[in-house]
């Protein structure tokens, strides 16, 4: 384990975040400090923990992710080294809009949708006509609906389906027999809406910090086997072979991780590998 590791955590916004990675550059930073965009659970402690115990003459620069801003766009502009918050759909959704390609090259973690309630034990207690609140950003609420559709209490269109990452919504609902209303709701309210409805799809990261333990918690909970939303490490195409990347790459694929990711969140988030 290397001792002499340097984590730097900062929290700015906007011009603030812009203003310090330019100061940054402009000093020169070492060369074996890669700058990472994250959100701070789990995504900056998983890093963390890589830093801190795998990663040998190199330091990370881990930036939180606050307010509005847009990690890939950083990425792509270059005032950042790679970027760890999200899932391939997510990429190839927003990644679209830069003209510099960005490019997965790690695949780490689950965080699993689950069906909470405040008010019923399982599913077969939900009620006909139940209220369920689901995230309401376009990748999220097609997990959420494949994920009633696992439960068998929809069924989705012919057509419509997760392998192919369809971009699936209410209308997409075929059968519906237990007459269950959906609520689109923004993702991080969906704890607070938790009381006002029969049950909720939410993230793990969500319900970890509320404290929840999914595998106790949870009426039903994804998986991570063959599942297309894995959170990924991120980085532009030009510099995906740099020897520092590969290793932190290779880092946050190890067994090392996944038993850390496995130990430290009770299921809230499950290794890929």
């Amino acid at each position: 384990m290397n001792t002499q590791h340097r984590r730097h955590v900062t929290r700015s916004v906007g011009g603030l975040l812009i203003g310090a990675l330019s100061m940054a550059a402009q000093a020169n930073e070492p060369s074996d400090t890669l700058t990472i965009m994250a959100s701070s659970l789990p995504h900056a402690d998983i890093l963390e923990f890589a830093d801190h115990q795998l990663l040998d003459n190199l330091s990370l620069e881990i930036i939180e992710i606050t307010g509005q801003m847009n990690p890939n766009g950083f990425l792509a502009g270059g005032d950042i080294d790679a970027n760890f918050f999200q899932h391939v759909p997510y990429l190839e959704t927003d990644g679209a809009n830069f003209s510099q390609p960005l490019t997965v090259i790690a695949t780490v973690h689950i965080e699993p949708l689950g069906i909470y309630s405040s008010r019923y034990d399982t599913l077969e207690a939900l009620p006909k006509g139940a209220r369920i609140a689901v995230p309401d950003n376009p990748t999220n609420l097609s997990r959420a609906l494949f994920l009633l559709e696992d439960a068998a209490l929809i069924s989705l269109a012919p057509g419509v389906s997760r392998a192919e990452l369809t971009q699936a919504t209410e209308l997409d609902i075929a059968e519906n027999p237990h007459g269950l209303e959906i609520l689109p709701i923004d993702a991080p309210l969906l704890m607070r809406a938790l009381a006002d409805v029969d049950a909720a799809i939410i993230n793990g990261n969500w319900v970890l910090e509320a404290g929840y333990t999914p595998d106790e918690d949870a009426l039903v909970l994804e998986t991570a086997y063959d599942n297309p939303y894995a959170n990924v490490l991120v980085t532009r195409e030009e510099i995906a072979d740099d020897e520092r990347l590969v290793a932190l790459a290779n880092a946050l694929e190890s067994e090392q991780v996944a038993e850390f990711i496995r130990e430290r969140y009770d299921g809230a988030v499950l290794p890929v590998h």
